[in-house]
């Protein structure tokens, strides 16, 4: 097995940025039209994340993504999300 086939061991700082701009990307793509509601149990293999990652996520993009309005909508067995463009 080639060394390349290892996963990379970048700092955990530089991986959450990673996941954090991946999973923004995927959600102003998403609601581009208007607002979205969603379960990160059902977005997770789209964006390939945990649906624990995408809660805590979530709570950062809140705070930070000035092009995003989001908000913890419900809870009824996992967190739906409501999302729209800012």
């Amino acid at each position: 097995m080639s060394a390349t086939a290892n996963p990379s061991t970048n700092a955990s700082a530089n991986d959450d940025r990673s996941k954090e701009e991946r999973l923004k990307d995927y959600l102003l793509d998403r609601a581009q039209d208007g607002e979205m509601y969603f379960k990160g149990k059902f977005i997770s293999e789209d964006v390939d994340l945990s649906p624990k990652e995408i809660g805590a996520l979530m709570v950062k993009l809140r705070d930070s993504a000035t092009e995003l309005t989001v908000e913890k909508w419900s809870y009824t067995g996992a967190t739906t999300w409501r999302v729209e463009p800012a």
